[in-house]
């Protein structure tokens, strides 16, 4: 998965600033002057977005607004302050102990100067000094800048200016977000020394909240998977298996207690997938509510960024500051955030599918909750995803030019079919590479195929607005609606719902000779809540709920 970046200017090289000429006008009875060549189009990096904005709410953003100010006025654009509950009690002397406490419980600590900001980054650099080496999580670790970060916290904590929940809490973010003097390398081979001069939007929300940035952390190669140019990253529960991906380091470090949060991303499943592999609560936003700026352009119509926790209130806590309008990205929009974690179960409309985690629908059940089942979610044969590979070729066709350069391949030729991605094997761990032939694929589709797809999708976006017309939420099964919620910008929370031995999900026919499958132990067993358009708010409400009464989420690997 991957996001919106700056201007392309800054990754691939300097766009000319090219513009059309008047052609001079030759005098009466002389020849005709020779015509001027049409200036090169403008060329682009990653980051320009388009026109025309991916618009979730079946009619259209302008309605979205003003349906909000008819029902709430001008408040419904008022960001809501998240404030956690006041410490009490004992405050663990271990720094273990304070390495898992959830991000909100860090938040109180440090509020009431029990805990400084100083020696809790100092806990999360040792950790992950320590536990890379296993996870390999950390693209690069920010101990000097971090503990700067840390210190001027404490100052301002102790004299009393106080920035809001996030103040002092250190967290990792995914290294495809630009941090300015800092690299930012997309896990490719090629950026792998790249520093993209400024911050993403993100990166300025949480310093400007006082957040601690300790690492920027691992992403497959051109957001896939979970194989960097590092290696593979891991799942802190069972070694053996990757973290998945995309937000790979995200989710192993906060499963691993290495931050006290991360920020990840995703285009389709790559905030999902590693959350459940590693047994983690993560909000997939609505599409819209985060801005992508300063970010890797992967699909601007389907691009998120969320933060990825120990507990649906940290998510809560995190989502608070990061969401909001961005001139920078014009996809953003304003709408109400207000998390209540006493929220009435009774009182909400959820959908409950019939392969959804019978433990997690009895217990909200006897929490207050009456589910209704629901039926198979709308479909439109046609949508897939043909669009995000030609977005994805569009963001990355600098990067395509140049390859192509240096392998000789001759794009005006390319075949009309698709280009075989290669597989990862033994002899090539690294697959898909970063000369990826899925950057090449989404450079044949004509345009009238692409602009019927979009349309297509349009239609199903309505579909799925009739059928979540009488639910505030629904329980998912296993798939969790990755690949619809891709196309419909819905957003789901992840969170364990039992401890276990994860289930196993089929992948296709075993190649012969290959070894088996790792034999993995228990770890927290994750379910998928997929919440309306802008419910935000009310699916990591319903996690809170669960989370008051039940310890999965506490849970710790042996490391």
């Amino acid at each position: 998965m991957a996001v919106l970046s700056a201007a392309g200017a800054t990754y691939f090289g300097k766009a000319d600033a090219v513009g059309a000429q008047t052609p001079a006008t030759p005098a009466a009875g002389a020849p005709p002057l020779p015509a001027t060549p049409a200036p090169a189009p403008l060329a682009l990096g990653n980051g320009e977005p388009l026109a025309s904005q991916f618009q979730p709410w079946p009619g259209g953003t302008g309605a979205l607004l003003e349906r909000l100010v008819r029902e709430r006025g001008v408040a419904a654009f008022a960001r809501a302050p998240h404030v956690p509950p006041a410490w009490s009690g004992t405050m663990p002397a271990e720094d273990e102990d304070l390495a898992f406490l959830p991000a909100h419980r860090l938040s109180a600590l440090l509020r009431a100067r029990k805990l400084t900001s100083t020696r809790l980054t100092e806990i999360y650099l040792a950790r992950l000094q320590r536990l890379n080496p296993t996870l390999n999580c950390v693209v690069t670790l920010l101990e000097t800048q971090a503990l700067a970060e840390a210190r001027k916290a404490d100052t301002e904590i102790a004299a009393g200016r106080y920035r809001g929940p996030l103040h002092g809490v250190p967290y990792g973010l995914k290294d495809l977000f630009s941090t300015r003097g800092i690299r930012t390398t997309w896990g490719v081979p090629d950026f792998k020394d790249r520093v993209i001069d400024e911050d993403a939007e993100i990166v300025v929300r949480l310093r400007d909240a006082g957040a601690v940035l300790v690492a920027k952390l691992s992403t497959g190669i051109f957001a896939q998977n979970d194989q960097w140019f590092g290696g593979r990253t891991n799942n802190p529960w069972n070694l053996s298996q990757g973290s998945s991906g995309s937000s790979a380091g995200p989710s192993s470090a906060v499963a691993a207690g290495c931050v006290a949060f991360a920020i990840g991303t995703e285009t389709q499943g790559s905030i999902v997938s590693p959350a459940i592999r590693c047994g983690i609560t993560a909000l997939r936003p609505t599409f819209g509510r985060v801005s992508r700026f300063g970010g890797m352009v992967l699909a601007w119509s389907h691009d998120r960024v969320g933060p990825m926790c120990r507990t649906a209130e940290d998510c809560a806590m995190v989502f608070s500051v990061l969401h909001g309008v961005d001139e920078k990205d014009p996809s953003t929009v304003t709408t109400p955030f207000r998390f209540d974690r006493r929220v009435d179960l009774t009182r909400l409309r959820v959908g409950v599918d019939p392969d959804a985690p019978k433990e997690l629908v009895e217990k909200l059940r006897a929490l207050g909750l009456a589910p209704r089942e629901i039926g198979p979610r709308p479909s439109v044969p046609g949508v897939g995803g043909g669009n995000l590979g030609v977005e994805s070729a569009a963001a990355m066709d600098a990067y395509v030019q140049r390859k192509a350069k240096e392998t000789g391949l001759d794009l005006a030729a390319l075949p009309p079919t698709p280009v075989p991605t290669p597989q990862a094997s033994a002899d090539n761990p690294m697959a898909p590479a970063d000369w990826n032939p899925r950057f090449v694929n989404g450079r044949v589709p004509r345009a009238f195929d692409v602009l019927q797809v979009q349309r297509r999708r349009q239609v199903l976006v309505r579909q799925w607005g009739d059928f979540m017309r009488d639910l505030d939420m629904f329980i998912g099964g296993p798939s969790a609606d990755v690949s619809a919620n891709a196309q419909t910008g819905h957003p789901c929370v992840v969170f364990p719902y039992a401890f276990g031995v994860p289930p196993s999900r089929p992948s296709g026919a075993r190649v012969p000779n290959d070894p088996p499958p790792p034999v993995l132990q228990p770890q927290p067993v994750c379910a998928t809540i997929v919440g309306g358009l802008y419910n935000d708010d009310l699916i990591l409400a319903v996690a809170h709920r669960f989370q008051e009464a039940t310890d999965f989420h506490a849970r710790r690997p042996a490391l």
